[in-house]
């Protein structure tokens, strides 16, 4: 029975979503196109072997249109005889990458994969695709006569539900930084991170880490959703979510290597990890971030694991309060959670940010010598993603 590994993974430095960011001058196509070089120049790989790359990108539009990933491939350098395809679904769409070239491999469809994802938050802001569209439809109106919301209200909600205060809220975005920092000046990071090139400077660091930040400074920041349409609908709410508490804006592109144990042999790679379970799942629209409770169930039941045999976790920090009621619901040490910070302070680059947490799980697992990993991410649309890798 075949299996898929992973090879090696990379990823770019984060920089702040905005114009004037460290890679705001970057086209999201050169941007992809510098992981997807770096993971060939690591692994040295013959780029004519690759099968496939599968790529995540949220905002399809402007410059991230027109199926990205073949125009990242292309522009990596990878022979025009290589396709490549662009995936989405939202945050989780590199995650999603991972398990359609794990199960292209496995299946016996693909020897060699790249999965990937980028996102240019400076240049696409987030929602440019959904801008001024009914992308909804009538048939989803008549299903949820109330109206969805923002992922900000959805963040507010769950902190309501799961009853977490703002005091919580904001000393687990405290810790994030902290975390960061550290495996920053530990150089946990080293490993991971392509530094690049942006007119003649080179851009080596994750640019919203904020070392200094403590849960008195996050403390001061107002409520980032208090709008009066959302107060009429919510009167009960009492507004706990700040942009410290949330993950930023940001720009980013990540990698990932996946063959086979029999590939990998046949070529002369070294797999660092093995892809042993996937799962994906449906959620309330309205809470939205929840999926991720379901689908950490899910994928340790078709892994035949407990949570107990997981090593290290990475739960994307779209906000805090989706991992803390995640935390909440399956009782997950969080000391073996986001163990170098996550994207509260890392960032949050949305169609990259699965391959990036699979980048640092792979790390995280090879400096503390555990075995499993499990990554999961909430998805907009009430999705989410769940991945288990074993450590080689």
């Amino acid at each position: 029975m075949r299996d898929a590994v992973i090879v090696d993974a990379v990823r770019t430095p984060i920089g702040k979503g905005k114009p004037g960011g460290a890679l705001s001058g970057v086209h999201p196509v050169d941007l992809h196109a510098h992981a997807i070089r770096s993971l060939i120049e690591r692994t040295g790989i013959d780029p004519a072997v690759v099968d496939d790359v599968i790529s995540g990108a949220v905002g399809q539009i402007g410059e991230q249109s027109g199926n990205t990933a073949r125009w990242a491939a292309l522009a990596a350098g990878l022979p025009e005889s290589v396709p490549a395809v662009t995936v989405d679904r939202q945050c989780g769409s590199s995650q999603q990458a991972i398990h359609f070239a794990a199960q292209g491999v496995i299946a016996g469809a693909y020897d060699v994969v790249i999965a990937s994802g980028i996102e240019s938050m400076s240049r696409i802001p987030i929602g440019s695709q959904a801008a001024g569209r009914d992308f909804l439809g009538p048939g989803v109106a008549a299903r949820y006569p109330e109206g969805l919301v923002p992922q900000g209200i959805s963040a507010e909600l769950i902190a309501q539900r799961w009853n977490l205060s703002r005091e919580q809220l904001d000393a687990f975005a405290a810790e994030s930084h902290r975390r960061t920092a550290t495996a920053w000046s530990d150089g946990r990071f080293a490993a991971e991170v392509a530094p690049i090139k942006v007119d003649s400077v080179e851009v080596n660091g994750d640019e919203s880490v904020r070392p200094s930040t403590t849960p008195e400074v996050l403390a001061g920041l107002k409520p980032a959703f208090k709008a009066d349409i959302w107060q009429q609908r919510f009167p009960d709410l009492d507004w706990r979510i700040t942009a410290g508490n949330s993950s930023p804006v940001n720009d980013g592109s990540a990698a990932v290597l996946i063959t086979s144990s029999e590939t990998a042999a046949r070529l002369g790679l070294r797999p660092r990890a093995r892809l042993h379970s996937f799962a994906v799942v449906g959620d309330d629209p309205l809470f939205m971030l929840t999926g991720i409770i379901p689908a950490t169930r899910k994928v340790l039941d078709r892994a035949g694991l407990t949570l107990a045999d997981i090593d290290a976790f990475e739960v994307n920090e779209a906000f805090a309060s989706v991992v803390l009621a995640w935390q909440a619901e399956t009782g997950a040490d969080l000391s073996r959670v986001n163990v170098n910070g996550g994207a509260t302070a890392i960032g949050h680059p949305l169609g990259a940010s699965g391959a990036r947490l699979m980048t640092t799980l792979l790390g995280v697992l090879e400096q503390t010598g555990g075995r499993y990993g499990l990554q999961t991410m909430c998805e907009a649309g009430g999705l989410a993603n769940a991945t288990i890798i074993e450590r080689l």
